[in-house]
Parts: C-alpha cells; sequence; structure tokens
C-alpha cells in the first residue's frame, strides 16, 4: 500500500468535495506519501462560498477551503525571498536526526527527569537557519525546522504582505462563531519530508499553505482513546505515544481501531482544523521546501448552559482538568496514573457491575 488506506468520505459531511484519490496530479503524487497502515476519509475540499463550507466549521469539522485568498499576497514567498526582506530577528529552528519532530513543552521537562527530547530547538537568524537548511539537503547528518511566530521584527515588506491578508474574511470567522482573539500567526518553514506527529491544539487552527504541498492528516477528539495521548504533566502532553509507522499493538490495542481524515494541501488552500481534532502533519517526499502560516484563536467561552451528553471534545478537556487537579493535590505528578488505576481498576468493568 503507497499510503493510508482511502475509504469513501461521509457523503453527508463531503458531498461536492473531491474525494482524496482524486486530487492526484495537483502538483504530487501518491508515492510523495509516506506509508501508515489505516484508513483515511477524505477532507472535503470546497469553495469559502459553498454553504457546506459554513456548515462544517459551524460542526467543528475539517475542510478545506481553496479560494479564500487569505495569504494571497505571500503567495511570493519562497526561502530567497524571505531571507532579503523577513528582517535580523531571531527565529525558533528545531534540529533533529530524523525526519520526526515531536514537539515538547521545555517547561515540563522537569517532571520527568529521564525524557530526553528527539529535537532540540536554537534561535538563530535566518540566514543561519538557510545555511543549515542546504546542508541538510546535500546529505548532512541533521534536519531542521523553522517554527517562529510572526512579529514585529519582520522586515517592511513582510509586514505589507502580512496587511495585505484576507483580514476582512477571516475575521468574520472568527466573530459569527465567537471565538476569541487571534494569539499567533506561526510561520512554518520545513524540508521536504519533514513529520509533525500526531498531536491536537486547544485552538481554533486556519492552517495557510503559502509553498509546497503538506499532507494532513486528522482524527477527531471521539478517537482519543485510540491515540494514547502521553500524560498532561509529560513533556510531550497532547502529542500520540504511537509510532504511526511502526505501532505497537501490544502497548496501544486501540490504535487497530483509527481512522482518519486526510488531505494534501498546496499553496491558497487553507485547511480548518478544529479544536481538539488530531492532527499529524508531513511535507511530501521529494517535494521541496515547504511554508505554511498558522491561524490561531481561541476558542468560544463556555456557554452558561452546558447541553448533555457532553461532546467529546469536552470530555478531553475535563479529563485534562481531572490530570491537572489531581497533579496538584497530590504534588507529585507521578502519582496521579496510580491513584487513576486505583480509582478505576475492576470497579467499572461489565463483569464487575453484573
Amino acid at each position: 500500500m503507497a499510503a493510508a488506506t482511502a475509504v469513501e468520505a461521509d457523503p453527508t459531511a463531503a458531498d461536492g468535495g473531491a474525494g482524496f484519490s482524486e486530487l492526484h496530479g495537483a502538483g504530487w503524487t501518491e508515492s510523495q506519501l509516506r506509508k501508515y497502515p489505516f484508513q483515511t476519509r477524505a477532507i472535503p475540499r470546497l469553495s469559502h462560498t459553498d454553504p457546506r463550507a459554513e456548515l462544517l466549521i459551524n460542526k467543528e469539522e475539517p475542510v478545506v477551503l481553496t479560494d479564500t485568498n487569505l495569504v494571497y499576497p505571500a503567495l511570493k514567498w519562497d526561502v530567497n525571498y524571505l531571507e532579503e526582506n523577513i528582517g535580523n530577528g531571531d527565529f525558533s529552528v528545531y534540529i533533529a536526526e530524523k525526519h520526526k519532530f515531536l514537539y515538547y513543552d521545555e517547561k515540563k521537562m522537569s517532571n520527568f527527569e529521564n525524557f530526553v527530547p528527539k529535537s532540540r530547538r536554537e534561535d538563530m537568524k535566518f540566514s543561519e537557519f538557510v545555511e543549515k537548511m542546504h546542508e541538510a539537503q546535500v546529505g548532512g547528518e541533521q534536519r531542521v525546522y523553522l517554527q517562529q511566530t510572526l512579529n514585529d521584527t519582520v522586515g517592511k515588506k513582510i509586514v505589507v504582505d502580512f496587511l495585505g491578508f484576507n483580514w476582512n474574511w477571516i475575521n468574520k470567522q472568527q466573530s459569527k462563531r465567537n471565538w476569541g482573539p487571534l494569539t499567533s500567526n506561526l510561520l512554518l518553514i520545513g524540508m521536504e519530508g519533514n513529520v509533525t506527529p500526531a498531536h491536537y491544539d486547544e485552538q481554533q487552527n486556519f492552517f495557510a499553505q503559502i509553498r509546497g504541498h503538506k499532507r494532513c492528516i486528522l482524527f477527531p477528539p471521539d478517537q482519543f482513546d485510540c491515540l494514547y495521548p502521553y500524560p498532561v504533566h509529560h513533556p510531550c502532553d497532547r502529542q500520540s505515544q504511537v509510532d504511526f509507522e511502526n505501532p505497537d499493538y501490544d502497548k496501544f490495542p486501540n490504535f487497530k481501531n483509527v481512522v482518519g481524515y486526510e488531505t494534501v494541501v498546496g499553496p491558497g488552500d487553507v485547511l480548518y482544523i478544529p479544536m481538539y481534532w488530531w492532527h499529524h502533519i508531513e511535507s511530501l517526499l521529494n517535494g521541496g521546501v515547504t511554508i505554511t502560516v498558522n491561524f490561531w484563536y481561541k476558542g468560544a467561552p463556555t456557554p452558561k448552559r452546558i447541553e448533555y451528553p457532553l461532546k467529546a471534545h469536552q470530555k478531553v478537556a475535563i479529563m485534562r482538568n481531572i490530570e491537572k487537579m489531581l497533579g496538584e493535590a497530590l504534588g507529585d505528578p507521578h502519582e496521579v496514573g496510580p491513584l487513576l488505576n486505583m480509582m478505576i481498576k475492576g470497579r467499572y468493568d461489565e463483569q464487575a457491575l453484573s
């Protein structure tokens, strides 16, 4: 199998959107996709004017918007343009020996003394990043991935491009759904084949592709038990423990049941990634450098009147809060797991309740 096996999308959600298999030839081929042992469905690709796109965003389900012009002024960005115009500020660059860039929270590293991150972060000038990327491209042992919030240190041309984004459209998306403020615009520049393993964020995200193609595999919050996130107090909080390329089914048996939603985004595409949806992102093999800008927004305030039964993302939020409270109450995050096991072991099994 050349990639994760594609299955039919839900027709009620994807009707009218191009199926995943129909997108080959749009600047990429299936040979550029890594192999994974699970099935996927196509994420719908729709015009932002299509009522079905609005419906999907309202339902907090992913959709690729093909014609928002959200980052149109940035479509001319390439490494040379950015090197000339982005300014002399410091940029956050991750360096790894392999293609996977597993996120970790440096503030939580003290909770797990034996934790050794698989990548390291360095601040460097953009020209230094370009030099390291060139070294890696010609056979260097290390790979690099720039992940930097766009701020007031960038040059004037970048500011002009940024101000030319389609803020009218995205501000309307924010206001009509009562989302909180825009928290950041993250600039991502990755080498071909770079992988950001599956994780979820606690913010709404419009993922705007500028250069190159990225494969995005999403999983809804109700597949939480299939993806085995690290504990809340672990530096890799919100990341899946499962190695998609070599899953350990003895340790993570529910991963056999996982089903993803998949798309490949190219320049001008904007993928809506809802809060608490897992997402695995990879720059295509042999696809050149990729450039992306994230638009992260805080979610809408918790409604005063909670409707039951709770939705999957609400359950995830509750679980996170329970873990945090127990860690504070016990004074040691390592005691949380044993306490939870003691609470439930044998007590909620069907046999115990019959």
